[in-house]
């Protein structure tokens, strides 16, 4: 089915927001190992999983509607070189993510693709639980200090993440 070209376009935009996501969520889980706190590695790594499968269903999604999937392009990544900065980058890029996929739910809308609109609905959901779990932690950091925050996070590694 051809879809409509600037719906195509917006989901690229969309894919190359989550493969940078899936980046800057992959290095901040493994420098949390690498400190020790392997709660918050856990948390981190299941945030990349989820968007991996985000950026799958967006290839799946743009293939449906004969578009080329732009997999190449990432935007750029930031890196938080404490725990503090990686929340707040973090929380930067899904509240721009909710954003993007309000912008992204409107356009699939006008252009009377709803199929595409409830994917991006889906997504949207799961971005506003990831922007809840990242301000649920900042404010921790903030109510507990972050010496606190940090023993924490201490641990062992779940299970359900590392298998």
């Amino acid at each position: 089915m051809q879809g409509d070209q600037r719906l195509i376009d917006t989901l690229n935009e969309l894919l190359a927001d989550e493969l940078t996501a899936v980046s800057q969520y992959i290095v901040h889980a493994e420098m949390s190992e690498d400190w020790g706190y392997d709660k918050l590695h856990d948390r981190s790594k299941r945030r990349a999983i989820d968007e991996m499968g985000h950026a799958e269903r967006l290839i799946g999604r743009i293939l449906s509607l004969d578009g080329v999937p732009r997999v190449g392009v990432l935007n750029s990544v930031h890196i938080g070189a404490d725990i503090p900065q990686q929340l707040e980058n973090d929380r930067v890029a899904e509240a721009e993510a909710i954003v993007s996929y309000n912008k992204a739910i409107a356009l699939a809308g006008e252009v009377l693709d709803h199929v595409t609109r409830e994917l991006l609905v889906a997504i949207l959901q799961d971005e506003d639980r990831h922007l809840d779990e990242i301000e649920e932690m900042q404010g921790q950091v903030e109510q507990l200090g972050l010496a606190n925050f940090l023993i924490a996070q201490l641990g062992p590694a779940s299970a359900a993440v590392t298998a």
